[in-house]
């Protein structure tokens, strides 16, 4: 497994970056609930096998049910073997508001110790804002807390999850952020035009949804039939399948990784044969200078509709 700085932190990072988020709630397409995961011992072991393997990079968050505490027990006679990644618990009500500036400190510092406790660690190497809109990323309090807790040593990087191009555009362009976390894939490549500007202000970037969700796998053949098109289109890339990249989830993670200015491809892992694939797709023979730019026009011709939220919401994954 080869490893790539994460930006100007300091940190090398395994060109994978294990995505907790399936060990800790239902997540995925055809997951409906507990019933569906992994045990909780099975997950341990999978993240050891990771380790053994080269993986030194775990993404988390207080969002994702038990996932900390799962990699808490998994890490914590090895934790100066791994590079955690966790984030902070969303800020906003369910009305969508944003709490005054007196919650907001104790959103944070009670979020970061229950990590921390859920983690069984003295410290996270790189701690984020989770769904940062612009309205958040514009909040000098939210800003301030975070260099403190850097300054601090508690968290050794900040970090921001967006979305969207402007609000990814404005996080590299403040300099607070250390590491940058957005989707990108083959069909969705909206963000690979800020490569450059992250590159340039040494922003660490880990892209995530490289399989969209298990589209870009196997799962995406029979897809809800409001996803037709997106299924229809998923044909075109058997074109670039070959003998190294037998199938469209080795492309998808393959593709990713031809772009050197990512730091990590985040994949989300819940099944030994998951890891195993991902390991493969991870042998630096990544896509040729003309399978790269035919791979980058294939891209889907709305990627507004890609929208992975608003599909879970519609029942579109299950």
């Amino acid at each position: 497994m080869n490893q790539r700085l994460l930006g100007q932190t300091g940190m090398s990072v395994s060109e994978i970056a294990f995505g907790g988020v399936e060990i800790g709630i239902p997540y995925g397409i055809g997951v409906e609930g507990k019933a569906d995961m992994i045990p909780e011992q099975q997950a341990i072991y999978l993240l050891h096998e990771a380790v053994s393997k080269g993986i030194n990079f775990f993404d988390t968050a207080r969002a994702y049910g038990t996932s900390e505490s799962i990699m808490g027990r998994a890490f914590k006679d090895r934790r100066d073997q791994v590079i955690i990644c966790s984030k902070c618990r969303p800020f906003r009500d369910p009305e969508g508001h944003l709490p005054p500036a007196d919650r907001l400190g104790k959103i944070i510092k009670n979020s970061l110790q229950d990590s921390l406790d859920e983690l069984m660690t003295a410290y996270i190497d790189v701690y984020m804002l989770h769904q940062a809109d612009v309205e958040i990323l514009e909040n000098e309090i939210i800003a301030g807390l975070f260099t403190r807790l850097k300054k601090d040593g508690v968290i050794r990087a900040t970090g921001v999850s967006t979305y969207t191009l402007q609000e990814t555009e404005k996080a590299i362009n403040s300099g607070v952020w250390d590491v940058i976390q957005f989707p990108f894939n083959l069909m969705d490549q909206s963000l690979e035009t800020l490569f450059p500007l992250a590159a340039e202000m040494g922003t660490g970037i880990m892209v995530r949804s490289v399989l969209l969700k298990g589209v870009l796998s196997e799962k995406g053949r029979h897809l809800h039939p409001a996803l037709k098109d997106v299924e229809m289109h998923l044909k075109q890339y058997d074109e670039l399948l070959n003998d190294s990249t037998p199938d469209l989830a080795t492309l998808a993670i393959k593709f990713a990784l031809s772009f050197t200015k990512v730091s990590s491809v985040l994949v989300g892992i819940d099944r030994m044969d998951y890891l195993n694939k991902t390991l493969s797709a991870a042998d630096n023979l990544y896509l040729t200078e003309k399978d790269l730019a035919r791979a980058m026009k294939l891209r889907y011709p709305d990627p507004a509709f890609l929208d992975l939220r608003e599909w879970d919401r519609m029942g579109w994954l299950t």
